[in-house]
């Protein structure tokens, strides 16, 4: 087991490489408690993972970092071994799952890692680099189930408590469990009044699974945004300290994830990927018992790709009732078009777009169908746009 020596080393290691990220409020995302968040996301390389690769690869023998090194990653565990081995002048192999965003990829052999991209997900990337690191002696340099990668990041926990020091819950991303493992070990050790958090993304949810049947699980398959935490199975060490350290783990929806990602770019002007969302999505739709108590989400990564993100915000504003699509039956005749746009802009809709259908098999023969997109306020705008479209005589269909 660590020591919280360790962390405190893995600290002083850090010190001039890692950014000491700052705690900012963020009283907009959340009404029923004092909420903060912990910008990991403006971290050297865009994520927390440059702390435990780093301090790892600072702790190799010479021997060790003669061989070079070798990594398996969704993208941001990559950029801080490619980063942390360039810095000590070792070679670096990073294998990465096919589908990572090219920003991560591109980013990984920006800082002068050679990348192997291997068809499937996290865990079939582990698989090669295990093979790849027999075959020619690699160091191997794991992203979550390591004690000293988990140190690495558990000086997240110590800056935390120092820079909010009546800090009274603390909310973490997990995917294999490093990070969730260092900050809750370093906090529990430290402040064992203070609660720890996991969240997880419901299409991969590993380490809640394997935390409610007392035993790791695998998972035959994951499917979620959040790519960086699509993770199959928990480590043996991070099952371990979460059993031990953490309160609980919840799990939230892509929907749910996606509206976080929106509201904090236009909140708090803070842009985070799936999986550095996920901790302010589980406090946003009332996932977790923090009523009334000081907050801390620590927002994991912002390695998101662009396009990703356009999908994202469609999706986010769809899930917070910022955008929606009317399917409407009319009848075949002038004027009726006409007719919906002044309710519409009688009851403050703003018209995106419109798709006009006269050939349909499921409409009359004298009608036609219209798909109106609306740029709307919230849930209740939506429903009383539907009512205000029946009201005036028109068939809503959804």
């Amino acid at each position: 087991m660590l020591e919280i020596s360790e962390i405190f080393n893995a600290a002083a290691v850090l010190e001039g490489v890692a950014r000491k990220t700052d705690i900012i409020p963020a009283p907009a995302l959340a009404s029923d408690c004092k909420l903060y968040l912990k910008t990991e996301n403006l971290q050297l390389t865009g994520s927390f993972k440059l702390r435990g690769a780093y301090y790892k690869i600072s702790q190799l023998s010479d021997e060790e970092k003669a061989r070079g090194v070798i990594a398996c990653s969704a993208g941001n565990h990559a950029q801080g071994v490619a980063l942390g081995a360039t810095h000590n002048g070792i070679r670096s192999l990073i294998c990465l799952p096919a589908g990572a965003p090219i920003s991560k990829v591109e980013a990984t052999k920006g800082y002068g890692a050679e990348v192997c991209l291997v068809p499937g997900v996290y865990d079939d990337a582990y698989a090669k680099a295990v093979e790849l690191q027999r075959e020619h002696g690699y160091t191997f340099v794991h992203p979550f189930d390591d004690e000293k990668v988990i140190a690495g990041q558990g000086t997240i926990g110590l800056e935390i408590l120092e820079q909010l020091p009546d800090v009274e819950a603390v909310v973490v991303p997990i995917g294999g469990g490093g990070l969730i493992s260092g900050v809750a070990f370093a906090i529990k050790t430290l402040r064992p009044d203070v609660k720890v958090y996991g969240v997880q993304a419901a299409g991969a949810p590993s380490m809640a699974r394997s935390l409610d049947e007392h035993r790791i699980c695998h998972l035959d398959s994951v499917s979620t945004i959040a790519d960086g935490i699509a993770v199959k199975q928990p480590g043996e060490h991070t099952f371990d300290y979460c059993s031990r350290y953490v309160d609980e783990v919840v799990t939230v929806s892509d929907d749910e994830t996606a509206a976080a990602i929106l509201a904090l770019m236009e909140r708090q002007k803070v842009v985070a990927e799936g999986a550095g969302a996920v901790a302010v999505a589980a406090v946003m739709f009332g996932k977790l018992p923090v009523a009334g108590r000081k907050v801390v989400c620590v927002v994991s990564g912002g390695n998101i790709d662009v396009n990703t993100l356009n999908r994202v915000i469609t999706r986010g504003l769809s899930k917070s009732g910022r955008n929606h699509t009317f399917k409407i039956e009319l009848h075949d005749k002038p004027g009726q078009l006409a007719g919906v746009m002044n309710v519409v802009a009688a009851e403050g809709g703003n018209v995106i777009s419109v798709t006009h259908e006269r050939i349909n098999a499921t409409t009359e023969i004298n009608g036609c169908t219209i798909r109106l997109e609306l740029e709307t306020r919230d849930a209740d705008h939506i429903e009383h746009l539907r009512r205000a479209l029946a009201d005036a005589g028109y068939h809503v269909l959804n």
